[in-house]
């Protein structure tokens, strides 16, 4: 018989004092500060402002973006920072919230955008002063030089009429939204709410998501430093392709790497291929059971920029993988990628396994569904389009919080495990000579991070 100990007895009662939840999401809102997010946000919603003695637009929108990087998922979550405002200071009620939503049209929505950047340079300067500079992007276990930006779409499902909610090619109903994320530091530069029937290769929108996530690049950045745009077959349309390549012509060091669909023509060029080398895994060692080859002789560039190259990759099938009819004849999956990139920049082994690196992106979405955008709380379009943007900013706050003020694995960790050991703990708050202290509880497992943390943030340099 095994016995097990018993939980200590408790009694619960409602007279603490002193004593807050979430103490840890107080560094998303000092970092927003630390960063310039908070003003810049007040300085675009400068005009929402009805009277001085109400509430700042601007930080009503920080503090819905930190609620969102929190894990709130309604407006009415705000209760959470609103109820303890000996920690988080005054905050909106549900009301005034869902009115600053609703005046955020497209006019307000650019100008949040270019405060966003604004922040974003402060913050990658920080980063660059104070530790060891921006993460890079890997690809079998090599550096990528430069940035990498990955584009996707996703479907978020809707179980309420929304407006342009639509049936979608998933046979689902709800949005369609398009995302640019940047893979080295996991911060999403822009995002765009369309409906459930949009395309997922309509060039238009990939344009206007690739050039709005241009804009949050710092200028020192975009134009001084190789960026690598990576998609899947979706983002592989000759006037998408053709606009990544005429952004050269605006000083942006640009090439593509994108999936490209296996029609006929693809097809006999596979037939063709002889040479055949090993593939790479994520960690640059041989992969068992996969091969590539380059297949743009026999396939010719048919109407892709100069210098467009194809890459193949087959390899065994795994459990479960669907196979087109092609696949099953063959007896192995075949996948193809087009880049720009030119010889002597990385064999077709490096190239083939820095495309498939694209599929990180994935994951960016749906932890990204976890902060703010895999819900929409109105039945108005351009609310949920407002909605959409503080949860990238939201998404920010996590990256910056992780590359200025974390290490190690916290540093790394998907925001569920972020929320869960940091951003959730409880701590009292005391007050001696003027001063207001988090006292946290010396048995927490990650305390040392989170005062580490906290100093990191009071140590950040400002700008003058």
């Amino acid at each position: 018989m095994h016995v097990t100990g018993s939980r200590p007895k408790i009694v619960a009662g409602v007279d603490g004092r002193g004593v807050v939840g979430h103490a840890g999401a107080r560094l998303l809102a000092d970092l927003a500060d630390a960063t310039g997010l908070t003003g810049a946000f007040s300085d675009a919603l400068a005009g929402l402002r009805v009277r001085q003695s109400g509430h700042d637009p601007g930080r009503v929108a920080v503090d819905l973006a930190m609620m969102l990087a929190d894990g709130g998922e309604t407006i009415a979550d705000l209760a959470v920072l609103r109820n303890q405002a000996d920690l988080f200071g005054p905050v909106a009620s549900d009301p005034t919230a869902w009115r600053l939503l609703s005046d955020l049209d497209a006019e307000a929505l650019a100008r949040l955008r270019v405060a966003r950047a604004q922040a974003r340079e402060l913050a990658w300067t920080q980063a660059a002063e104070t530790r060891a500079g921006l993460p890079d992007s890997m690809a079998a276990g090599q550096r990528v030089p430069g940035l990498v930006l990955d584009l996707d779409a996703s479907i978020v499902i809707c179980h309420s009429e929304k407006q342009s909610a639509t049936a979608t090619y998933k046979k689902t109903f709800g949005y369609h939204p398009l995302f640019c994320f940047l893979d080295g530091t996991r911060e999403a530069l822009s995002g765009m709410l369309r409906e459930g029937r949009a395309g997922s290769n309509t060039t238009a929108d990939h344009i206007t998501v690739l050039d709005q996530a241009l804009q949050q690049i710092p200028d020192a950045h975009r134009h001084g430093t190789p960026i690598l745009i990576r998609s899947d077959s979706a983002g592989c349309t000759h006037g998408f392709l053709a606009h990544i390549r005429t952004l050269r012509e605006q000083g942006v060091d640009t090439c593509f790497s994108v999936g490209v669909a296996i029609t006929e023509p693809v097809r006999e060029a596979i037939r063709q291929a002889t040479d055949w080398i090993p593939a790479l895994d994520s960690d640059g060692d041989l992969r068992d059971g996969a091969e590539i080859c380059e297949i743009t002789g026999p396939l010719g560039a048919g109407g892709y920029p100069t210098g467009t190259r194809f890459i193949v990759r087959r390899e065994r099938p795994h459990p479960g993988a669907q196979l087109s009819l092609f696949d099953t004849i063959e007896g192995m999956r075949h996948q193809v990628m087009a880049t720009d990139t030119p010889p002597g920049n990385g064999s077709i082994q490096y190239l083939e396994a820095r495309h498939r690196a694209h599929a990180r992106v994935e994951d960016r979405i749906r932890t990204g569904k976890d902060t703010g955008f895999g819900r929409f709380p109105s039945r108005i379009f351009a609310i949920n389009r407002a909605w959409l943007e503080l949860a990238l900013t939201g998404i920010d706050l996590l990256a910056w919080t992780q590359h200025l003020l974390l290490d190690g694995e916290l540093a790394a960790a998907e925001p569920k495990k972020l929320r869960y050991r940091l951003l959730h703990v409880a701590a009292r708050l005391t007050r001696s000579a003027r001063r207001t202290r988090l006292r946290i509880a010396e048995t927490w497992p990650w305390a040392t991070e989170l005062a580490t943390a906290f100093g990191r943030l009071s140590a950040l340099p400002r700008p003058i």
